[in-house]
């Protein structure tokens, strides 16, 4: 385990104090501990999946269209002028 977590701290360019490194090496432990379990499963004749559940492209037709008018939007602007918003001025 101490090695793996020298080859991470010089890939990852990092520096852990041994209070840290305990901390990983306890989330490792627990991490193979967990593979283990896994292996455990027989998985003979379960057939590979990426989901749980099937997915399904739910598509629309695509079809340009313009919902609001220009006079519509602008109703909620602070001022417009010749149909464009006017803002304060960022940059002089």
């Amino acid at each position: 385990m101490e090695d793996l977590l020298d080859m991470l701290e010089k890939v990852n360019q990092l520096s852990l104090t041994d209070e840290e490194k305990a901390v990983a090496a306890g989330y490792f432990a627990a991490t193979e501990k967990d593979f283990a379990t896994f292996s455990a499963v027989d998985t003979d004749g379960v057939e590979p999946m990426v989901h749980v559940m099937p997915l399904e492209n739910v598509l629309r037709e695509d079809v340009s269209s313009q919902p609001f008018t220009r006079e519509d939007l602008q109703k909620g602007a602070p001022e417009a002028e010749d149909g464009y918003w006017e803002v304060p001025r960022l940059i002089e």
